[in-house]
């Protein structure tokens, strides 16, 4: 296995993770007073969002040659790292 298809796999499982964490919270969201809910909802479809986005690097650098996806790491770090700081801050105002 490449350096390349190992990131992969470690970025594939941390998305299926993520998209665990965004279902529950909309568990979550389902079962919350109506007041509150819309505010949920939004947060819920901002983390979609940035999920799609994150998905869309991973098939960029699931398309990318053996040599150029190193070039792709540093974009594909940034929507990471902004996907998982939004679910932790959402999940931190769920509870």
């Amino acid at each position: 296995m490449s350096l390349k298809q190992a990131y992969e796999q470690k970025l594939k499982a941390q998305l299926d993770e993520w998209r665990t964490e965004i279902d529950k919270l909309k568990a979550k969201a389902d079962k919350a007073e109506a007041d509150v809910q819309l505010e949920y909802y939004k947060q819920i479809e901002s983390l979609r969002e940035k999920q799609d986005a994150a998905s869309n690097k991973l098939h960029e650098l699931e398309n990318a040659g053996e040599d150029a996806w190193e070039d792709l790491k540093a974009g594909i770090e940034i929507a990471w790292d902004d996907l998982r700081d939004s679910i932790k801050s959402a999940t931190s105002r769920f509870k």
